[in-house]
């Protein structure tokens, strides 16, 4: 299988754990790509009509794409290990999770691109600050509601909360997203030693 990637992509790098963690990696190539929404550079057009990473290339079907779409096959690959997807009720608290951080991804990055590809006088504060009240609202969401979930057994829900934080450090640091949170950043700082999480940091990070 091949994966197009970035290193400092969040979501691809939550597909980089997965197979770390369940011993994976052996299977996958990894394919570099860079781009943007108004320059899709050397994104994967072919495999993902979207020009989004990650894009999985399969030898026995269609290319996957979405990191929980991924995420999910590779799981089901992974045969003995941690139950990343648990069966039963603990799944749907697991799939919201996995949301939930997704969600402070899309805001985060959102707020990327608006400094990134607008000029200061195209930029609109008001919506920067709309996606910043997302995130927010999500992490203490986290912190009041999800803090028994994050300190039990390994789940997808974990690391996409984990990869999310990290990625507010990268590309938000000055946000400080650990101030009134002492109890998310107290399990970001243990989770973070992973061996998983360490070898996927992004360049800059």
């Amino acid at each position: 299988m091949r994966l197009h990637y970035s290193p400092t992509s969040p979501y691809a790098r939550k597909v980089l754990v997965l197979l770390k963690e369940t011993g994976q990696e052996a299977t996958v190539t990894l394919q570099g790509a860079m781009g943007s929404p108004v320059d899709p550079g050397s994104m994967p057009l072919g495999a993902n009509p979207l020009g989004k990473i990650p894009a999985l290339e399969r030898p026995d079907g269609c290319t996957l794409y979405d990191s929980r779409v991924i995420c999910r096959y590779l799981a089901t690959l992974a045969g003995s290990g941690p139950a990343l997807y648990p069966e039963g009720a603990r799944l749907w608290e697991v799939l919201t999770l996995e949301a939930t951080a997704d969600g402070i991804l899309d805001a985060a990055i959102l707020m990327r691109y608006e400094t990134a590809l607008r000029t200061p006088a195209q930029q609109l504060p008001e919506w920067i600050e709309g996606q910043w009240a997302k995130i927010a609202r999500a992490l203490d969401a986290i912190e009041e509601r999800w803090m028994a979930h994050l300190e039990g057994p390994l789940c997808m829900g974990q690391i996409a909360v984990g990869c999310a934080l990290t990625y507010l450090d990268f590309r938000h640091a000055a946000r400080d997203w650990r101030a009134g949170r002492p109890a998310l950043a107290a399990w970001e700082a243990r989770f973070a030693q992973r061996a998983a999480m360490q070898a996927t940091l992004p360049p800059a990070a």
